[in-house]
């Protein structure tokens, strides 16, 4: 096949540009992405010749090479891993085929630093092209494992790419770099040098499992380069080359022999996050079912977190020998998040996910490692309050998803919520410090749901609380219209939503007699306009009530105690399902003018049309009040044009 000129898309060309034309803190980042991309091949290929004993492929030294040849000033990493066919390379090194690209763009272009800049380059998986900081000319040469031919993708980065098919090419995948010009006054940034290369492999890829190898230098070119003392080390079968990293497996360590660089090191790894992880959580169990476990809580919400088929972040591995990226069967899937190495000893090398599925180690294994990440983060809310913020600005959304998927492991899940409140503006609450702070004789924890915080304290059904100075738990994810209909209790104490069924102040005034004589009076005063109005309204609503949670505005609409709210149905009609009609409840202010003047015409005359029209008007403004939809806006718009005029 012949060599064929390729554009670059116009993402990758930017991309492209601005990474060759501007200057970073830390241009170590192509060498740990290269190291990254390269273990990842090896990975892979043990994995397929598990699951295909025809692949013919070679297993017995799966390694990576480091060579660097001074004269020519090239740098190649190279594998001998799965490798890459002809249009898997066309479609995964040719363009960037990420949706995060324009996001990754304009945040590399708003990055306040270099430092900010490195980050994202990891963070948005273009690690190969970071290459292009160091390099004039990019050559890839790779081999698919069990296919014949071979392909050769090379760029200079300036806008065009070739491709050609290749005869004579290794199994893998081996990538040279044409090192830019070295800076005389910088040595740092010399990647020919090879106390340099072995810097940064201890400092990032230590723990990667496969051995890294790099021939020594010339005794002529050695010098004093403390690296001529080196040459002994291991270097597996082969005569000469030196393995440059320990490749000790960080979750077998204790924690006394490894140090929380390394952790980060590997999370970073898993992750493609650059950041450090909030936490990290280590795990060891024995007996008759052995497995190592070190997970990481990350310090920020992947892009894709909300994303359909977004991936887990947990890998499993057998006696070390890695089996799968993304296990869904080790961690649910309201902690997705959560990044880590699960290492069983127990499971067949050529476990499937059908197999997982089924295994009863592997259910005891996801239970426990819900638990410790569940009571990891409680430990972080009295420990490290401030660790804790981050963690639930950042997963809080998803982690309620759990009161809904995850009996068993409700109260855990309930005991780290925190939810805004009325109480404090600026922090949050948990469960159980609101229960600390209840009034005396209070005995429900009160909460309303809503599209935003103003709109929740702006509401009606918010009045008779905020006289009272009772706190309300203000939730306003999307998850919360529907977990607070599947949890009503929480410690002995009933979980009540202020704007559904009775607002549950009754119970207080009951125990003050003057109160009480004149509930009764109000009720006796407005029976017959409370009859008339259900009868009038009878198709919109349930029932007319008197309220006991207003004390400015004249009325409000409710859901009855067990009925659906209409955010709610609105998420599930969205869903496409449908939900029965059910009717709402109009609740009356006894106290506020205008009602008041209702019912003095109600009895004062036969009932016509005028004051049916004022009772549509009553429920219409009700139902704006709470950012509801009319039924019929022109008519509402009409009636009270028509009432403006009149009193005017």
């Amino acid at each position: 096949m012949p060599t064929e000129t390729f554009e670059f898309q116009v993402e990758a060309r930017q991309l492209l540009q601005m990474m060759i034309h501007s200057i970073y803190s830390n241009k170590d980042v192509f060498l740990r992405e290269l190291i990254s991309n390269a273990s990842d091949a090896l990975d892979k290929l043990r994995l397929e010749s598990l699951r295909d004993d025809t692949l013919g492929a070679d297993v017995s030294d799966l390694h990576i090479a480091i060579e660097v040849d001074n004269d020519a000033r090239t740098l190649t990493v190279r594998d001998n891993g799965i490798g890459m066919s002809y249009d898997e390379v066309v479609k995964l090194i040719g363009t960037i085929a990420n949706s995060g690209t324009a996001k990754f763009l304009h945040e590399l272009k708003q990055a306040q630093d270099a430092a900010d800049a490195d980050n994202l380059i990891g963070q948005f998986g273009v690690g190969f092209y970071s290459s292009f900081m160091v390099a004039d000319e990019v050559t890839l040469l790779t081999r698919r494992a069990g296919e014949s031919q071979g392909t050769r993708w090379t760029s200079t980065g300036e806008g065009t790419y070739t491709i050609e098919t290749a005869d004579d090419v290794p199994q893998g995948t081996a990538v040279t770099l044409r090192l830019k010009p070295a800076d005389t006054e910088d040595q740092l940034f010399d990647y020919t040098a090879r106390w340099k290369i072995k810097e940064i492999v201890k400092r990032y890829s230590d723990f990667i499992t496969w051995p890294i190898r790099m021939a020594p230098e010339p005794a002529a070119q050695a010098g004093t380069d403390e690296s001529a003392a080196d040459t002994e080390g291991d270097g597996g079968d082969q005569p000469g080359p030196e393995t440059i990293n320990s490749m000790k497996a960080l979750w077998t360590r204790s924690k006394d022999e490894a140090t929380e660089d390394e952790y980060h090191e590997l999370y970073r790894h898993i992750s493609h996050d650059w950041m450090d992880p909030l936490e990290t959580i280590r795990m060891h169990a024995e007996g008759t079912f052995e497995y190592h476990a070190l997970l990481f809580l990350p310090a920020h919400a992947p892009q894709d977190l909300f994303t359909r088929g977004q991936k887990h972040g947990v890998q499993l591995y057998v006696k070390r020998v890695f089996i799968m990226d993304d296990c869904e069967e080790l961690i649910p899937e309201y902690l997705r998040f959560v990044k880590g190495v699960v290492d069983a000893q127990d499971l067949s090398l050529n476990v499937s996910r059908e197999i997982l599925q089924q295994d009863r180690h592997i259910q005891l294994m996801r239970r426990r490692l819900t638990k410790k990440v569940l009571s990891t983060v409680k430990d972080m809310m009295s420990g490290n309050p401030d660790r804790y913020a981050t963690f639930w600005k950042e997963f809080g959304r998803v982690v309620k998803e759990g009161l809904l998927s995850d009996y068993e492991s409700r109260d855990a899940i309930l005991a780290v919520c925190s939810f805004a409140t009325t109480h404090d503006v600026d922090k949050p609450t948990t469960l159980q410090q609101y229960i600390e702070r209840m009034k005396e004789g209070q005995e429900h924890i009160f909460f309303m749901t809503g599209e935003s915080r103003a709109a929740i304290e702006n509401s009606p059904h918010m009045e008779a609380f905020r006289a009272r100075e009772i706190e309300v738990l203000l939730l306003t994810d999307p998850v919360d219209e529907v977990w607070v209909e599947a949890i009503t209790e929480f410690n002995g104490k009933q979980l009540r939503s202020v704007a559904k069924g009775e607002a549950g102040l009754d119970g207080e005034d009951e125990k003050d007699e003057e109160a009480k004589a004149e509930r009764e009076k109000q009720k006796e005063k407005y029976a017959g306009l409370l009859t008339w109005m259900t009868s009038h309204l009878g198709e919109e609503v349930k029932e007319v009530r008197l309220s006991s949670r207003l004390t400015v505005s004249p009325a409000c609409i409710v859901s009855d105690t067990y009925d659906v709210t209409p955010a709610l149905r609105s998420m599930y009609e969205a869903m496409g399902q449908s939900l029965p009609d059910t009717k709402r409840i109009l609740e009356l202010n006894p106290d506020h003018p205008l009602i008041d003047s209702l019912c003095k015409a109600q009895a004062e005359r036969e009932a016509d049309s005028d004051l049916g029209e004022a009772a549509e008007l009553v429920h219409g403004m009700a139902l704006l009040a709470e950012g509801g939809e009319l039924k019929d806006p022109s008519r509402f718009a009409k009636l009270m044009a028509d009432r403006l005029q009149r009193t005017l």
